[in-house]
């Protein structure tokens, strides 16, 4: 490789790091002269690289949106991080195949001296299935949907969007991945009502173009509203327990977006869970440790009562 064309992926790197680095910072750094610098700039231009340049005390170049992307100019510490991100991201909906090609071009141009670290991390960490909490497959989501609504978070515009063939139109506020499946956090902006959706059910129609006013949601915090909402909404199916027990006790032992949990008295509360099966439910709610009695849906009953037969059985099997 020549001088010139070391000095120029040198300087391409130094752009991408940080922004705005001065002429002179950057003549330091390369060990040429500022005429160099403005030499090698106007060659990176040339070759289309959108390389601006601002004036005055803090004034500087930096690396501007083009037409193409540049090579992307990695450390070693940064290459293995990227390639291990990406390995991660093999397992998320949506983003999965074009994951997987991102990965495929950095490792074939990946150095040899990574390779064994990169693959002794690959072989060394293992993924868990995320989707624990429930029975039901993980499901697909588009990736063009995926874009669509956060270009709509992006730009603060209201999105119009088909959910479970219904039309909706809400303000889009925070998309969030939990349990492998994302959600969307919104406001319509006709009643102010807050909600939270699951993207896999949403058909975006035509862009509306729209701006709106973001304002705060309920709590102050996306995060914890779909957390919430999610327990109450975002399953599939759900139920209503009367436990016996106070509400401090039961929301110790429970996620945030398991349940919402309503006091009654001192010693009683209302727990409102769900799931994507009441096979779910049922399980997890032998897990709270408390008694319970099932105020909805009456379907959970015989399953509830199936699984006490079947602790029973093992039970009786096992005290010889």
């Amino acid at each position: 490789m020549s001088d010139t064309a070391a000095r120029l992926l040198a300087l391409l790197s130094l752009l991408q790091s940080r922004p705005d680095l001065s002429g002179p910072e950057l003549a330091e750094r390369l060990g040429v002269s500022g005429r160099t610098v403005r030499k090698d700039v106007d060659r990176l231009r040339g070759l289309g690289y959108p390389v601006e340049a601002s004036r005055g005390p803090a004034g500087g170049y930096r690396l501007g949106p083009g037409g193409r992307m540049p090579p992307l100019l990695l450390d070693d510490e940064e290459a293995v991080a990227v390639a291990v991100g990406l390995r991660a991201a093999a397992g998320v909906s949506g983003v999965a195949e074009s994951g997987g090609r991102a990965l495929a071009k950095l490792e074939q141009v990946l150095p040899s001296r990574l390779r064994p670290t990169v693959d002794a991390l690959h072989g060394a960490i293992e993924h868990a299935p995320e989707n624990t909490a429930t029975d039901a497959p993980d499901p697909e989501v588009d990736p063009g949907v995926l874009r669509a609504v956060a270009r709509a978070v992006r730009d603060g515009e209201w999105l119009r969007f088909d959910y479970g063939g219904d039309p909706r139109l809400v303000e889009p506020y925070r998309l969030l991945a939990w349990q492998r499946r994302w959600h969307l956090v919104a406001r319509d902006p006709r009643d102010g009502v807050w909600s939270t959706y699951r993207v896999d059910r949403m058909e975006p129609r035509t862009p509306t173009g729209r701006r709106f006013d973001p304002v705060p949601p309920p709590g102050g915090d996306h995060t914890a509203f779909a957390m919430r909402t999610i327990a109450s909404q975002g399953w599939k199916v759900h139920a209503r327990l009367r436990v016996h027990a106070p509400a401090e006790r039961v929301l110790e032992r429970i996620n945030p977006a398991v349940g919402v949990v309503e006091p009654v008295d001192g010693g009683t509360s209302v727990l409102v869970t769900g799931a994507d099966s009441l096979d779910t439910v049922a399980v997890y709610a032998g897990m709270l440790g408390m008694d319970f009695t099932v105020e909805s849906p009456a379907e959970l009953v015989p399953l509830l009562r199936a699984l006490s037969e079947r602790y029973a059985r093992a039970v009786a099997g096992s005290s010889g």
